[in-house]
């Protein structure tokens, strides 16, 4: 709920193979799905300005259809509680064609909803957007049930089922929970990561695609089935894999009401070639859509923009384009616990150099970033399906809630915005240190868990494989004399690095201790600025990335 220029999100959730007449697709045989959804949600009142009535906000869901329907492509619409009682939605909603048209709820909890489940309201509108009052989190577990059982029966008065997809900025691990076990949810999604941008923190989880979430924090994923909700969890809004990092409190996603990314047509069509083209491990997706809040006038040219590419992409199948309970059914037949996924980008926006490729297991995630041939390892952190989240039994007294993992690196927050720090690739030259120089690197799948990027160095190569709880670097031919990693921070950066311990990084964060151990390679402090030093052992780096 962003409302820098007005509450925007939507999600996009991950795509089966849908094969209606109408909007029939396929997809190339033996290729990782590359998966759209398209999701508005929507809100009938907007008290943060007055020229956004009623009628705007209803006649930009009205325009939101057409275009889709103009374009012959599907999604879902979640509808906030004070929409689900106008009628003017409900008939609208209730022509939409069924297993094109998805409709589920949208998690903020306005005020007739609340008093409704009896609770007082707290709010200065009917619908108040901040953290303790709109969100989940600001209510007991015990309140949180009776708001669910107002929500979904009603839900069910109107459309004569129970909604599948229920998303939110944020939902806690008890909410989730207790949609699951009463009503059989299928699909779940949060806000992308982020930090403070209205009110909501969401750092160091998944990044992208979709997870299966801790019984105990929605926001950390699960290590094992017996620990996990089974309820798949997307990433909402379509973030630019390498400017929405490093600049991790801004807005740079498929957004169509922000004219430097999803309201920008270089850029549209650069993220949705890449998103579509590069290499992808497991699958990939993407979110487009948005909130009416923002209406139609400020996102009409960006969707204009967004909506034939993506229908064009799927008739040349390099994607589909599903609703969120078809990719939530998807997944779960298709994985029983998370899966290893990338996000690569091989080419960057024209006055760019820039490659990444972000990787996930159910263990962790890590980015690394080539910028003017150098490389840096700008985020390792790790999931730990026994740390609860925050509001997992508490509620937040303020405009803030925080949903964290467990960094080892993080470029973002120990870094500069826009130049993120972490692991630096270094070299010994013979005229003292300075980063190892390359080419462009090349993403490729080793199998369904590793992918691997192969850098060429002079006549050698960096070759790295990510796989599910280690990372490996090894050097071949020799391509950089005596190198090693620096984990670097910006000056008075803070850390929860402790200290190192025989052949380990001990740290502490947020009340937990973790470890990051070395199968291969060795560790020591240096006296560069950096927190500490790993050195090779036989031209490999083995780093152990499962909570130790």
């Amino acid at each position: 709920m962003r409302f820098k220029t007005l509450l925007i999100f939507t999600l996009a959730v991950m795509a089966a193979v849908v094969t209606t007449p109408l909007f029939a697709q396929k997809t190339k045989p033996g290729n990782a799905p590359k998966i759209v959804n398209i999701v508005n949600f929507i809100r009938d009142i907007e008290p943060r300005d007055a020229n956004i009535t009623k009628d705007v906000l209803y006649q930009t869901v009205v325009n939101q259809i057409a275009l889709m329907k103009q374009y012959h492509l599907g999604g879902t619409f979640l509808l906030q509680y004070d929409a689900l009682i106008d009628k003017r939605y409900q008939e609208l909603l209730k022509t939409l064609p069924k297993g094109e048209f998805e409709i589920g709820g949208w998690w903020e909890l306005p005020q007739p909803l609340i008093e409704k489940a009896g609770i007082k309201w707290r709010g200065k509108y009917a619908w108040d957007w901040h953290s303790d009052i709109g969100f989940s989190v600001g209510y007991t577990p015990a309140e949180r049930e009776k708001i669910i059982d107002v929500y979904f029966a009603d839900f069910k008065s109107v459309f004569g089922y129970y909604p599948k997809s229920i998303a939110s900025w944020v939902i806690d691990a008890h909410s989730l929970n207790y949609m699951y076990d009463k009503y059989k949810i299928v699909a779940s999604a949060n806000c992308k990561d982020q930090v403070g941008t209205d009110g909501f923190t969401l750092w160091g989880g998944y990044w992208n695609q979709a997870y299966y979430p801790s019984r105990l924090n929605a926001y950390m994923p699960a290590q094992h089935a017996d620990k996990q909700l089974p309820v798949p969890v997307f990433r909402m809004l379509g973030s630019d894999p390498i400017r929405q990092y490093a600049d991790g409190s801004s807005v740079t996603t498929l957004e169509p009401v922000y004219p430097h990314a999803g309201g920008n047509e270089q850029w549209i069509n650069w993220f949705l070639q890449t998103f579509a083209n590069d290499s992808s491990l497991g699958y990939n997706y993407t979110q487009a859509g948005q909130e009416n809040s923002f209406t139609w006038d400020a996102m009409k040219k960006g969707l204009e923009w967004q909506m034939p590419v993506i229908a064009r992409l799927r008739k040349q199948g390099k994607v589909r384009v599903e609703t969120m309970a078809q990719s939530g059914e998807w997944f779960k037949r298709t994985y029983k616990v998370t899966p290893a996924t990338t996000f690569t980008v091989s080419r960057d926006l024209t006055n760019s150099d820039k490659k990444t490729v972000w990787y996930n297991s159910r263990f962790y995630r890590t980015n690394l970033l080539w910028e003017n041939g150098t490389l840096r390892i700008t985020d390792i952190h790790l999931f730990n399906e026994t740390v609860p989240d925050k509001y997992l039994n508490n509620v937040t007294t303020v405009n803030q809630s925080f949903f964290y993992t467990l960094p080892v690196a993080d470029g973002f927050q120990w870094g500069k915005r826009g130049k993120p720090e972490g692991f630096r690739l270094m070299m010994n030259d013979g005229g003292g240190e300075a980063p190892v120089q390359g080419g462009d690197p090349v993403f490729t799948n080793l199998n369904t868990t590793t992918a691997h990027a192969s850098w060429p160095v002079g006549k050698g190569s960096f070759e790295i494989n990510m796989s599910e709880k280690s990372l490996t670097i090894t050097a071949k031919n020799h391509p950089a004399g005596d190198w090693f990693l620096d984990l670097c921070i910006t000056e008075g950066a803070k850390t929860p690095f402790k200290q190192l311990t025989g052949n380990s990084a001990l740290y502490e964060f947020d009340g937990h201790t973790y470890r990051l151990a070395m199968r291969q390679g060795t560790l020591e402090k240096s006296a560069n600025g950096s927190l500490y030093r790993i050195w090779p052992q036989h031209q490999r780096v083995v780093l152990l990335l499962a909570d130790q």
